[in-house]
């Protein structure tokens, strides 16, 4: 595999339909919303779903959700330790902390694309590792072009959850949902941070399906089916390691304006993108 040699901008363009796309536990699992109003879905919560599409996609993926697993493991240090040559050095006596990180990020796909903190205590006194890596690929919070408007309704469950016992206060609840927004979120490829990873061309080229088909089987009670959708991709690929233009000046080339007082589909909103010479976008319409 050829490490980058160029850097890459991106944006995707989403909508969010009677879905909840990413609650707030210290808000009674709201919809994530700014002081103004506007919604947001956060950068954890979008390389979640990324890690999830890289992992239906075939690839070995370091960081698994609990209800996704692939294997038997029940922590992060048991995956770690399950691969060879990252135990004997957990075993080791003296700090072998950039093996390891090199040797992980050879790995998983996800530690040399988003990086990984380790910090794993070794079997042997003074053993263990500690160390970070940072990944070439950064991702900003997704946030809405207007502000969202926030559905609540109460719901009850029709039966007990154990035998002889009275329906409690626990089978009361409540289920929030976004009637309609259009998100909007960034980020970028470092190729500095790709060559100390090992990140390459061809895991560029995962990481952009994983952006079209990013809601694919992501089925929840709060995300029906077909309730997120990705709309488009744009992805821009600099003729250098540096870039011709900031990050900064490529993402504003994408501008969302809406036709009409109270938007209710993609329908009722512009798309357009502006052009930086000697800079080519591929719009990738999503799936």
């Amino acid at each position: 595999m050829t490490i980058l040699d160029h850097k890459i901008d991106f944006a995707v363009v989403l909508t969010v339909n009677n879905a909840n796309p990413n609650g707030d536990p210290l808000n009674g699992n709201r919809p994530r919303q700014n002081y103004d109003g506007y919604g947001e879905i956060s950068d954890v919560a979008i390389k979640r779903k990324i890690r999830n599409r890289l992992q239906d996609m075939g690839e070995a993926i370091f960081v698994q959700s609990n209800d996704r697993k692939t294997d038997s493991y029940k922590s992060l240090k048991d995956r770690a330790e399950a691969q060879t040559e990252l135990e004997k050095i957990l075993k080791a006596k003296e700090s072998m902390n950039e093996e390891f990180a090199e040797i992980a990020c050879a790995e998983w796909l996800d530690v040399r694309s988003f990086g990984q903190v380790f910090a794993f205590k070794g079997k042997g006194k003074g053993s263990g590792v500690s160390v970070g890596v940072r990944g070439p690929v950064s991702i900003h919070t997704a946030t809405s072009v207007d502000p969202i408007d926030i559905t609540s309704m109460q719901i009850t469950k029709s039966v007990n959850s154990e035998s002889g016992k009275e329906r409690g206060s626990d089978t009361m609840g409540m289920k929030h949902r976004v009637d309609f927004g259009t998100y909007v979120f960034y980020g970028s490829i470092n190729t500095q941070l790709a060559e100390k990873t090992g990140f390459s061309n061809e895991d560029a080229e995962k990481v952009k399906q994983a952006l079209v088909s990013l809601f694919e089987n992501d089925t929840s009670s709060a995300r029906p089916e077909g309730s997120m959708e990705v709309h488009k991709v744009f992805w821009w690929e600099h003729s250098s390691k540096l870039g011709q233009y900031s990050s900064a000046k490529v993402h504003r080339l994408v501008n969302i304006s809406s036709n009409v007082d109270e938007p209710k589909s993609f329908d009722d909103y512009t798309v357009q993108l502006n052009e930086l010479e000697g800079l080519e976008a591929e719009v990738i319409d999503g799936l």
